[in-house]
Order: C-alpha cells, then structure tokens, then sequence
C-alpha cells in the first residue's frame, strides 16, 4: 500500500507523540517529521515534502492560519488540515481562505481525522458537519455584503457565478461542503459519472485547477447550496 507522507505541526510535545502514535498505527500513513512551531514547519515542509500536514492553530511564533498559507505558497500541493481545540466558527473560513483543505477538532480526531486524512487524498475537502453549519451561518450573514477578494490567482479573471446553471451552483456547493462525487450523486439522484462531468465543467467555466479553488470561489461569492 502506497504510503502517505504526514508531517504534525503542534506546539504541544507530548500531543505530538500522542497523535504520531494514533497515525503510525494505521496502515498507509507515514508521520515524516514534527514542527513546534511556523518557522520549523515550513522548514520541514520544504525539506520534507510531504503530502498532508496536520496543523494546529496556536504556535508561538505564528498562527496556524498564516503558517498554512506560506506553506501554500512555498509547496502549493501541499494539503494542510487543521487539527486544533478552536472551534470552527473561529477559525474555519480562514484556514479555507489560507489554502487549507480540512479542519478537525481535536475533541473528534479520534473518528474524524482518518476519514479527512482518506479525503483529502482523494482531492476533496473534509469539513466537520458542525463546519457545514458555520458556513452556511457564515454565508447567510454575509449574503448582502459584496464578495471578498480571496486568493484570486495573478493574471486569472475571476468569472461571475451568474455563468452557471442551477445544477452547476448546487454541485458546487455540495462540492465546496466536502461531499465525494457520489455523495453528492446520491442526494442528487445522479450517476458518480455525471457528477464529474458536471465537476469538469464547473473547472472549465470558473478557470479553476483544483477543489481547493473550487472551494475559495464559494466563498468568495457567497454560493452555499443547502440541500
């Protein structure tokens, strides 16, 4: 079985020890380093390399919402979960904003850091479901205000939701919500295959590479699709 690469970034020792412990005890995951704090993770990212960086949000010399976007900046295929004691309304938007990919409380890590870790190796988002009701609280209370300028690639125009159709916007939100591609045929009664074909053209419409800037988009514009 193919390994994946797992670098834990925690000001906190012995959580460090715990949680390398938990994941070296599962098949398929390789803890490669630890980091103490912003400047050692970013050290041991470039070194490193690896595929998933678990992410605390208090460091002592940068916060983990910073820390994760200079690591996108430095090695952009990096996914960065967050796992930390804040609660998501705190802190999740800004992980998504930064470049993160997924955002676990420590509280549940033991049942849901494994299935964000499987996720976001498959492309996709992982967001908590108590996640999925701070962003719909987040975009309905924002729904007047014009959107936020959030990490729009240099050079890219950043293309009006008006362009999709109804079905485009509801694929999207799911998408944004961290549901697979059958997922999200299975709510909405279509095949996993139509549901990528939809994902592609989502892509091809927006100028987007990835599910990451899928996600950036949604918040940017406020698309939140609750089903």
């Amino acid at each position: 079985m193919e390994q994946t690469r797992v670098l834990l970034v925690d000001d906190h020792k012995l959580l460090r020890s715990t949680l390398r412990m938990f994941l070296e005890s599962v098949d398929g995951i390789e803890v490669v380093g630890e980091a103490g704090c912003s400047a050692d993770a970013v050290k041991e990212v470039l070194n490193l390399k690896p595929e998933i960086v678990l992410m605390d949000i208090t460091l002592p010399d940068c916060d983990g919402v910073e820390t994760t976007a200079q690591i996108i900046r430095v090695l952009p295929q990096t996914k960065v979960i967050a796992v930390t004691m804040h609660p998501e309304k705190l802190y999740l938007m800004k992980i998504l904003e930064a470049g993160g990919v997924g955002y676990v409380h420590k509280s549940a890590a033991d049942r849901e850091l494994l299935q964000a870790i499987e996720r976001v190796r498959q492309g996709e988002v992982f967001i908590s479901p108590e996640g999925v009701q701070v962003m719909a609280g987040q975009f309905t209370h924002n729904v007047s205000n014009p959107p936020r300028d959030v990490m729009v690639q240099e050079g890219t125009k950043d293309v009006s939701p008006e362009v999709l159709s109804v079905r485009e916007r509801q694929v999207l939100g799911l998408l944004s919500r961290g549901y697979s591609c059958r997922e999200i045929g299975e709510r909405l009664f279509l095949s996993t295959s139509t549901i990528e074909t939809y994902k592609r053209r989502l892509s091809e419409k927006l100028h987007l590479t990835d599910r990451k800037e899928l996600v950036q988009y949604t918040i940017r514009h406020r698309i939140f699709e609750d089903l």
